[in-house]
Order: C-alpha cells, then structure tokens, then sequence
C-alpha cells in the first residue's frame, strides 16, 4: 500500500486505524504528489522495486504540497500500466463537489479524516484490487 500524506499526524492515525484494524500490508509513505508519481514510476530512490514494490492500493490526501491529490488522480488514470491500482482518497473535505471530482477521476472510495478501523475495512471491501495487499480483510471478505 502507498499512503500520499503530507501530515506525519495523519500517517501517525492511519497506522494506528489500520493496526485496530488488523491490516498489516506493507505501508509505504509518499509525503507529496511529486512523491507519489517518483514511486509509482520508479524514479529516483524508488528505482529498485523490491524495496518499493508498486502498491495495490493507494490512499491518497488531496491536499498535498507540490503536486496536489486531484492531480495525482488525474495523472495516475492516463496510465495504463497503473490503471489497476485502486485509490481511496483521505481528505479532511466532506464537501460534495470534491467527493464527486474524486469519483469522476476513478476514486473507488472517499473517507474523510480520520478514518476509522471500522471505515478502513469496508473501503478495503469494496476494492476488490486491494483485498490482496490486505490479508485479514482477504479473511473478512470471504
């Protein structure tokens, strides 16, 4: 899993909602959309893929330095050698217009932070290309 959060706060939540959660796949962190896309590319320090494998899921904050989390989306749907990759937006927004901008740009979820064990588990359900980064909700599903 790839986790693009710029708040050490909110991976610091994340970790512990997944950890209640009982998911224990690797979690990488990016810590901006530049970030993210040097990963999911393989660019730079991320160049040996046994050390940064590319994820099965991303959880992506929309509000990023750099290169902000719409963008990222936007960037990560044109292309296809990463079209598999399931993304589940973190925001701290609940507002519509950026839940249905997620949606139109291939979001499979949007949890608004913090997200719950609870919140995890069914997202992570409902993302089939997920389910095998995450093991225990392998368990729950079937």
């Amino acid at each position: 899993m790839l986790l693009v959060e710029d708040n050490e706060d909110d991976v610091f939540l994340m970790e512990r909602a997944m950890s209640k959660a009982n998911l224990r796949p690797p979690l990488h962190v990016a810590v901006n959309g530049q970030d993210a896309i040097d990963y999911l590319v393989g660019n730079g320090r991320y160049a040996d893929r046994a050390a940064y494998p590319l994820p099965h899921c991303i959880f992506l904050d929309l509000k990023l330095p750099l290169i902000d989390g719409f963008e990222v989306l936007e960037w990560l749907r044109q292309q296809p050698s990463l079209a598999h990759i399931g993304v589940l937006i973190l925001s701290s927004s609940p507002e519509h217009r950026d839940r249905e901008r997620a949606r139109q740009l291939g979001a499979k979820a949007y949890l608004v932070k913090p997200p719950t064990p609870t919140m995890l588990i069914e997202a992570l359900q409902a993302i089939p290309e997920c389910v095998p980064a995450c093991v225990p909700v392998a368990d729950v599903v079937a």
